[in-house]
């Protein structure tokens, strides 16, 4: 499966934003999906993620009320929703897709195939 995130962009402090994962290759039901971040000279950090069927999601205790995961399986897209944004969350922002469907794991080691990254920065 290709994965291709999309929808960052400068923003202001406390705006919003939504990105988008759209998969190509193979249906996206088959996979749970995550988001990632990573900021310049830090780890690549979990941020959010969904079972294949939307039941399970977890967050990162950063983003726990501000942020939401969400996926439409017949348009292949999974989506974050990203709320009141601070200037923290500056970063690129990747997709993933996990061949254990069932699970909505936190461990980027877990994932199997990522999207290309997408930059979400935030002025204060």
């Amino acid at each position: 499966v290709q994965l291709q995130a999309s929808g960052g962009g400068l923003v202001q402090a406390g705006d919003s934003l939504r990105l988008s994962c759209a998969a190509s290759g193979r249906t996206l039901s088959s996979y749970a999906a995550g988001w990632f971040r990573q900021a310049p000279g830090k780890e690549r950090e979990f941020v959010a993620s969904i079972s294949w069927g939307g039941v399970i999601t977890k967050y990162a205790d950063s983003v726990k009320g501000r942020f939401t995961i969400s996926r439409d399986n017949a348009k292949n897209t999974v989506y974050l929703q990203m709320n009141s944004l601070k200037p923290e969350d500056a970063a690129v922002y990747y997709c993933a897709a996990d061949s254990s469907r069932y699970y909505a794991r936190t461990s980027s080691r877990e994932y199997d195939y990522w999207g290309q990254g997408t930059q979400v920065t935030v002025s204060s």
